[in-house]
């Protein structure tokens, strides 16, 4: 017999705490308890006394009487999950998803410096690939899908400095190696929110990537698919944008990735 979660909870004084504090974070100033009691609904003793209880606990605050706001004990709780979150691991359950769609590696890579550091793969050996960048292996920056991303999100004088102190040096023909040509394809990433490795880092290897954000819309991660050159399929670009928004909203990002 398949269960369901309830989807309220049970317990009624905790139902209301939830819907007091709901409403509390729906406005930026403090709120008088008769409009916590109209917009509620509930009876303004109620409300009261479960406000002082919150007020007790520091997840409400009473700037004056009769008024209230979102307590600090909230901001505190809401940094402790913060720096608990880990982007491998909101990214792990997503990424097997996306690999059983495609048969084809997944990575999640993020910048270090000049390169990008693979720090998780999700992959089989039916995939076909022959050459693959093992966990903790590295990549320059301008040769890499992730790598281009977070290029992309760099000014244009950090830019050209990291092609000053990299020379853009390429691994095989289809690398960029001139400044302005890696320029009009981080344009091209800015403008599509994906980037794209056709054979630069690897011949017989493509990638395409879509980036990862955090609470505050930070590019922390990649998330790339690579396969034989002649298997990637542009089908997969849409699944890998949504995968990315998924790890992204779990992170705590509310705009579009």
């Amino acid at each position: 017999m398949k269960s369901t979660a309830p989807k309220s909870p049970t317990i009624q004084v905790l139902e209301r705490s939830f819907a007091l504090l709901d409403l509390l974070a729906s406005h930026q100033d403090p709120v008088p308890l008769k409009i916590i009691s109209q917009q509620t609904g509930l009876h303004p003793s109620t409300a009261h006394r479960i406000l002082n209880d919150l007020t007790i606990g520091r997840f409400v605050d009473r700037p004056e009487a009769g008024s209230y706001r979102l307590g600090m004990r909230l901001l505190e709780l809401g940094n402790l999950v913060k720096a608990r979150l880990d982007v491998r691991e909101a990214a792990l359950a997503p990424m097997r998803e996306l690999h059983k769609l495609t048969h084809q590696p997944v990575n999640l890579s993020m910048r270090q410096g000049d390169e990008i550091v693979y720090i998780e793969r999700t992959y089989s050996e039916r995939s076909g690939m022959q050459v693959v960048r093992a966990i903790g292996g590295r990549a320059p920056l301008h040769l890499t899908s992730v790598g281009k991303l977070f290029l992309a999100h760099d000014d244009a004088i950090r830019i050209r400095a990291y092609a000053t102190r990299t020379g853009l040096a390429g691994h095989t023909r289809n690398s960029i190696t001139e400044v302005a040509h890696l320029e009009r394809e981080l344009s091209k990433v800015l403008q599509y929110g994906t980037a794209r490795d056709d054979e630069e880092l690897e011949l017989g290897v493509r990638c395409m990537a879509a980036g990862i954000l955090d609470d505050q819309g930070r590019l922390v991660a990649g998330l790339s698919i690579s396969s034989p050159a002649d298997r990637l399929e542009e089908a997969w670009l849409g699944r890998l944008k949504e995968t990315a928004a998924q790890i992204s909203a779990s992170l705590g990002y509310r705009g579009t990735a």
